[in-house]
């Protein structure tokens, strides 16, 4: 029997995405923006979706049921009280508050493990107090914990995205954060078939045009036989004025002075190089000017089946909704091939365990 999971501020799904590619059964999920659960449902069909505000959840009502019967919480709770300068930063600080509802929901059901992530000053702010006070609260539930910063790039995804990772076990010492892959991608290697839409152009679900041109994107579109979410923004005139004079693998310095904008992004106005990685995705990475996402070569900036091939979500993984809302959808998103390099260790603890149980 696949081990079960439940995961909380799920979004549109990275986490479980990663978990259910590695042999996990995602029972329960809890999202609270409506297009994002709908999202969510759309592309995990077995999981069960509660859409609410986790905040006005009978916590005991909804979980409850699962006590005993969940391996592990998965989740990342926002928690604003560490990034703002020069306060104490403690769990204690209402702006943490939804962190709290992520260990009640531990609480309750008393899952075999935990997987929590977020921002990577969660583990550094205030000395490392916040890391404390974390490892204090989960120590007297009982479990143990392994922590540390993880880079998506360390794990076949073509993109520079940082995340803390905290893996909790009841009972026992906790694995080990997954060891880097020595693979590394490209954001061509992940985009390059894609590349033939110029502004304003694209339909939500059209026929693919090109061959596969690497092993990457020949995993990426395994089992999809349609190109959906590849629709190019509509830029303005300005803005395809001033794209149209940026060169490959060059950026705002070449542009007259009259053409610079205030933008307080870094890369903004920037083409992405073909042969690197990518700069974390954001959920506004359809303007040039919030950050360094414009096409290596086309004038515009990169659609959200681009972006999401960036997040390393398979073409099979559909975004519904509104244009913004699936910005958010894959800005927000764990990537699933690092989420799938969390649920490894975790399943092959898990399976130790067995092993040395019938030994």
């Amino acid at each position: 029997m696949k081990p079960k999971v439940i995961d909380l501020f799920a979004g549109v799904g990275g986490l479980s995405l990663g978990f259910e590619n590695s042999g996990f059964d995602v029972v329960l999920a809890n999202e609270y923006d409506p297009s994002i659960a709908a999202a969510y449902e759309e592309n995990h069909k077995g999981t069960k979706m509660i859409c609410g505000d986790i905040t006005s959840l009978d916590l005991q009502k909804t979980f409850s049921d699962y006590a005993g019967k969940v391996d592990v919480i998965i989740g990342g709770p926002p928690c604003q009280g560490f990034s703002q300068k020069g306060q104490r930063k403690t769990i204690h600080d209402e702006r943490n508050f939804l962190f709290k509802y992520y260990v009640k929901v531990v609480e309750l059901v008393r899952p075999r493990y935990f997987v929590m992530e977020n921002v990577p000053n969660l583990l550094t702010a205030e000395g490392g107090y916040f890391r404390k006070e974390i490892e204090e609260l989960f120590n007297s539930m009982g479990y143990q914990l392994k922590m540390g910063v993880l880079n998506a790039s360390d794990y076949g995804v073509p993109q520079n995205r940082r995340r803390a990772v905290i893996i909790g076990k009841h009972g026992g010492e906790a694995p080990d954060l997954p060891v880097a892959k020595k693979v590394s991608v490209t954001i061509w290697d992940a985009i390059s078939d894609l590349a033939y839409l110029n502004s304003g152009e694209g339909e939500e679900t059209q026929s693919y045009r090109n061959e596969p041109q690497s092993e990457y994107q020949k995993k990426l579109r395994a089992g999809s036989t349609m190109l959906r979410n590849h629709v190019a923004t509509k830029h303005s005139p300005l803005a395809l004025e001033r794209l149209a004079m940026i060169p490959p693998n060059a950026g705002k310095e070449v542009l007259p002075e009259e053409h610079l904008t205030k933008s307080i992004y870094s890369g903004t106005w920037t083409r992405m190089r073909k042969d690197e990685i990518s700069v974390t995705i954001t959920t506004r990475f359809d303007t040039p000017s919030s950050g360094k996402f414009t096409h290596p070569f086309l004038d515009r900036a990169i659609t959200v089946r681009e972006a999401a091939r960036i997040q390393s979500f398979p073409d099979s993984f559909q975004f519904v909704g509104n244009k913004g809302s699936q910005m958010k959808q894959v800005g927000n998103a764990v990537p699933p091939l690092l989420a799938g390099a969390i649920a490894e260790v975790i399943m092959n603890d898990i399976e130790e365990d067995v092993n040395n149980e019938q030994a």
